[in-house]
C-alpha cells in the first residue's frame, strides 16, 4: 500500500476538475450518512483521503474520526477541520491506542484495493478491535474480478455526463492514460475480490457480512459490504 500512500500524499490528476473531486467526496458523504444510527453514533473513516464533505458526515452523528495514513493528507484534514469539534483527524497507528468497542460505524470505501490481502487482513482485525458489539463495518468500493477498467471509465462518463463535466472527464481520461496513475496501477496492480470470496475474507476476520443492494459512490460495478461482528458459536454440553 506505501505505492499508493505516495501516490495519493503527492500532486496527482486522479480528479477531471474541481468540481468532479468536489461531487466524489459529496456523493461519498451522502451514501455514508444513510448508514449512520443513532444520530450520536461514533464513526471511524479508515483511510479516508482527503474527505472534503466530511462536516457533512459529522453533522450526521456525534463524533467523525478520520484517520489517513497519508502525511500531507493528515495535514490538510487537520487544518481543514480544526474548527469543528466533532471531527477528530489521526494516523492509522493511532488507532491501537483508540478504546477497545468504541466505533459504532467503521468505514473503509475505495480503499481495499490498494492493499495486499495481508494489509487487508491487518486493518479488518484492526477495525473489529473498535467496533462495538452492535456496530457496523460498511466496506466500500470493491473491484470484482470479472469487470475491467471499461466499466470504471463508462462509470466515470455517466456522472459526468449527470453532473456537467463530460469534456473535463473526456480530458481527464487522457491525462490519466498518460500520468503516473496508469503506470502504477499497471506496476503494482489493483486487488480484486469476489463477492463470496469477499464474505469468505470478512468471516475469516470475525465478522458475518452481506453484500449491500447499492454500492457507495458512482460506480454501480463496484461492490459494497456490511459486516458485523460474528455471533460467537454456542459451545454444546454432552450431560452423558
Amino acid at each position: 500500500m506505501d505505492d499508493w500512500i505516495d501516490y495519493y500524499d503527492s500532486t496527482h490528476t486522479i480528479y477531471a476538475s474541481r468540481l468532479h473531486r468536489n461531487l466524489h467526496f459529496q456523493v461519498i458523504a451522502r451514501d455514508i450518512i444513510g448508514y449512520i444510527s443513532p444520530p450520536d453514533a461514533v464513526v471511524l473513516d479508515y483511510a479516508c483521503g482527503e474527505a472534503l464533505s466530511a462536516a457533512q458526515v459529522a453533522d450526521a452523528c456525534g463524533e467523525l474520526i478520520l484517520a489517513e495514513p497519508a502525511p500531507g493528507v493528515r495535514g490538510r484534514l487537520i487544518a481543514r477541520f480544526a474548527p469543528n469539534p466533532k471531527i477528530r483527524v489521526r494516523s492509522l497507528d493511532d488507532l491501537r491506542n483508540m478504546k477497545e468497542k468504541s466505533v459504532d460505524l467503521a468505514v473503509m470505501n475505495s480503499v481495499a484495493q490498494y492493499m495486499t490481502p495481508d494489509e487487508l487482513d491487518s486493518a479488518l482485525a484492526a477495525i473489529r478491535r473498535l467496533l462495538k458489539p452492535g456496530g457496523q463495518l460498511i466496506l466500500g468500493d470493491i473491484l470484482r474480478p470479472e469487470v475491467g477498467m471499461g466499466r470504471d471509465v463508462l462509470a466515470l462518463l455517466r456522472f459526468a455526463l449527470t453532473h456537467g463535466f463530460l469534456k473535463d472527464a473526456l480530458i481527464g481520461l487522457v491525462s490519466t492514460a498518460l500520468s503516473d496513475y496508469r503506470q502504477l496501477r499497471s506496476r503494482v496492480g489493483l486487488q480484486r475480490y469476489g463477492e463470496t470470496e469477499m464474505i469468505a475474507k470478512l468471516a475469516a476476520a470475525g465478522f458475518t457480512a452481506s453484500r449491500a443492494h447499492l454500492n457507495i459512490g458512482h460506480n454501480p460495478w463496484r461492490m459494497t459490504f456490511v459486516a458485523r461482528h460474528a455471533l460467537a458459536t454456542p459451545v454444546s454440553v454432552n450431560n452423558r
